[in-house]
């Protein structure tokens, strides 16, 4: 049984990015992965201090000096064969805790540790505004996910105007998510 880490950030928990993470842990979960979510609004998360002169012990041995939820967070993802990062889209981009969260996680991982190389990873944006920016969310992610070595299978943009056939999809998305990394494993 696979286990996938579920990092969602989203101040509302009954919005749009609520339902999208959920529809997908649902399909996930029927398909036997083990879930383990993190909702990083109730985490506490603070941003990189670009210590030591922007380089601090980061890139030198893969660990943050800042004592916060980032290391039991950062080990969550490590441990995980899979990962799918859910924001909320504000302004073209992600919500402040998963920048603050992503950052660091960055600086951490690609230079020294590379414990998120190769995973596969899910990136779904939720909009609830115009829907705009959905794509350039997912662009932002993606760029930092090459940067550590992740291997992004799917985007999911998901808007008011789509949610009525794009939750269902997700659903099917988080079952297929959830046995292809099965399938891996099993040699299929």
């Amino acid at each position: 049984m696979k286990k996938i880490a579920v990092i969602w950030s989203s101040p509302n928990a009954d919005g749009l990015t609520a339902s999208a993470k959920e529809r997908f842990v649902c399909g996930a979960s029927e398909a036997g992965a083990r879930i383990e979510e993190v909702h990083l609004n109730s985490k506490k998360i603070e941003h990189c201090l670009a210590c030591g002169n922007g380089w601090g012990t980061c890139r030198n041995e893969g660990t943050c000096v800042i004592r916060d939820d980032f290391s039991e967070i950062y080990g969550t993802l490590k441990e995980a064969d899979g990962i799918v990062w859910v924001t909320a889209v504000y302004w073209s981009d992600t919500t402040e805790c998963f920048k603050a969260l992503f950052d660091r996680i960055r600086r951490c991982d690609a230079f020294c540790n590379r414990a998120l190389a190769q995973k596969r990873s899910v990136i779904v944006a939720c909009a609830g505004g115009s829907g705009n920016g959905t794509l350039e969310c997912m662009m932002q992610i993606e760029r930092g996910l090459k940067h550590m070595g992740v291997n992004v299978c799917d985007r999911i943009p998901v808007e008011r105007y789509n949610r009525q056939y794009m939750l269902p999809a997700l659903q099917e998305a988080g079952k297929t998510f959830a046995e292809t990394l099965e399938n891996e494993t099993a040699g299929g």
